[in-house]
């Protein structure tokens, strides 16, 4: 850090804080990412747990387009009636997005449930299409 001083002159203590304590939400070597998501099967479905904490349910929007599975949680910070504190720092407001590959399944067939800060999603299996037969009979 001492290095990281000496280079910069824009030095912001806490904006490095920020970074030392929370590498997770600034991209430090240790980082995961968002959105942590596990993937079940069973024989006629696949069981999705996506990992939300602290995020209410009206934040979260699940959309189904061209196949794809989308997730997106837009958490903005509430102003509480005008009262101000002294913050000198406030990590309150949160975006993000994930995209899955799904196929080509019915919105009425997915079913999502969010408690205890976990999306659970059910995707049920794509039924295969027989293959049409392509010969035509002469008469």
């Amino acid at each position: 850090m001492k290095n990281e001083i000496s280079r910069r002159n824009d030095y912001d203590f806490f904006e490095e804080a920020m970074h030392d304590f929370f590498p997770v939400f600034y991209g430090g070597k240790h980082s995961q990412k968002y959105m942590r998501t596990d993937i079940k099967e069973d024989e006629n479905a696949y069981l999705m747990e996506v990992e939300l904490p602290g995020m209410d349910k009206n934040d979260i929007h699940v959309d189904l387009k061209d196949g794809y599975l989308n997730i997106s949680v837009n958490k903005s910070e509430k102003n509480d009636g005008g009262k101000k504190d002294n913050y000198i720092h406030r990590e309150r407001s949160f975006s993000c997005s994930r995209s899955y590959y799904v196929g080509d399944i019915k919105k009425e067939d997915i079913k999502a449930k969010y408690e205890n800060g976990i999306l659970n999603i059910t995707i049920p299996k794509e039924t295969e299409k027989k293959a049409e037969e392509s010969r035509i009979l002469i008469e």
